[in-house]
């Protein structure tokens, strides 16, 4: 809980310091309500023409300010933005400073008066952490690559300096950053408390399989320091992964996670005494390969629900989601059948973790082709622009009955 504001100046940027109710806890993300939004695709863009190419289309952090009575009216109580620090890439990923918001996105002021307007409202907002590597235009790679002197040289992991390191996973844009190098470590949760202290509610942590788990530990602990109510959600999955990419995993017996799949339960229960939670992809694989494949029965998908959450401690959140923008939209999966859709919604809201609802799902947003039919940039059908004219009106208001009714069940349990 926030108490009071203070003002302070580091490197020029003025930021808000809290102060923290030393009483505060994570029980507030139980019960949340998530709306999940790439912040160049959402709003603010002036054009759309070229949204299946790799570009900027000019969504802003005012942007999501302006539709802040829309997300309202739909019911939902807490925001997840996607990367917003200076970067190469529309959708945030390829880091070039940790410390600054990308001037296309908008500025420190902008997201002040985003988390502030969005308290107001009795609201929440987490946001992408995305530590374990940078854009190859970050200056401390460009320095350790054109200078073996360099101190930063040991923050990367040269194999053969200076061309070849490793990466996230095989893409040469991202450069793995050495966690476990004192001076590249510290740097990081120095960057982490500089957003935690401007007054995030959580942090999204990207491809936490990535980082040792002495590293994440050791974040945790300062993370929590600062804020005991700071959620930490991870991102652990291992869709897509060729088997020569597992050396830039730290995860303990890889191998054998890597065979079990993408969404083993092992891999989620890794992370249970280190975050408060992970998502939860193996609830996601379910649902789809029960409504949209229909592969099994309802009874089983209702036995399978009930096994893989006996798997996990009843204080560990494992947020559920119908896709996100590294998959197919849910309502392709069901070839368009929004029937589907609603039933797969249904059943998302029935768990007892928080939704999350990723942008335009609640008005119909689909695509013409699999992510995966496409040898580059599949990914751009998952992340077309927010659809704000001929909207699905009736898709719309069953999503905002969906999420009244559950606030109301939340409120009796209470």
């Amino acid at each position: 809980m926030v108490n009071s504001f203070l003002d302070i100046k580091k490197e020029g940027i003025i930021i808000s310091k809290l102060f923290i109710d030393s009483m505060a806890d994570v029980t507030w993300f139980k019960n949340a309500i998530i709306y999940h939004i790439l912040i160049d695709r959402f709003a603010g863009f002036t054009s759309t023409e070229n949204w299946d190419k790799p570009v900027f289309l000019g969504g802003t952090i005012k942007g999501i300010i302006d539709k802040l009575p829309y997300l309202i009216d739909l019911g939902v109580d807490t925001l997840w933005i996607s990367p917003f620090y200076e970067t190469t890439e529309y959708h945030g990923y390829h880091i070039t400073n940790f410390y600054k918001v990308d001037p296309r996105f908008g500025t420190i002021r902008d997201i002040e008066k985003l988390i502030r307007l969005v308290h107001k409202h009795n609201m929440h907002i987490i946001t992408d952490f995305v530590p374990n590597h940078c854009s190859k235009e970050h200056p401390f790679f460009k320095e350790a690559q054109h200078d073996k002197n360099s101190m930063y040289r040991n923050w990367f992991y040269f194999t053969r300096w200076p061309d070849r390191y490793l990466c996230f996973l095989s893409i040469k844009e991202l450069p793995k950053i050495n966690l476990d190098y004192i001076p590249a470590r510290e740097y990081m949760l120095n960057v982490a408390r500089f957003w935690v202290k401007l007054g995030f509610d959580g942090f999204r942590l990207d491809h936490v399989i990535g980082p040792s788990k002495d590293f994440w530990l050791q974040f945790k602990k300062e993370i929590k320091k600062l804020n005991p109510g700071f959620v930490l959600i991870g991102e652990a999955w291992m869709e897509g992964i060729k088997f020569n990419e597992l050396k830039t995993i730290n995860v303990k017996g890889k191998i054998v996670k890597w065979l079990l799949g993408a969404s083993s339960e092992k891999l989620l229960r890794e992370y249970v005494n280190i975050f408060d939670g992970v998502l939860d992809f193996r609830f996601q694989e379910l649902l789809r390969d029960y409504i949209a494949k229909k592969v099994f029965p309802k009874s089983s998908l209702l036995r399978e629900i009930k096994r893989h959450y006996s798997r996990f401690p009843d204080d560990y959140f494992l947020p559920t989601f119908l896709d996100n923008h590294d998959m197919d939209r849910f309502l392709f999966e069901c070839k368009g059948d929004k029937e589907k859709l609603k039933e797969a919604a249904r059943l998302q809201f029935m768990m007892d973790q928080p939704p999350i609802i990723y942008y335009g799902t609640e008005v119909g947003m689909t695509q013409n082709k699999s992510i995966w039919s496409f040898p580059t940039y599949g990914d751009l059908q998952v992340r077309q622009p927010m659809k704000w004219q001929g909207q699905d009106a009736e898709l719309l208001s069953f999503y905002k009955e969906l999420i009244n009714k559950r606030k109301k069940i939340k409120q009796v349990e209470v």
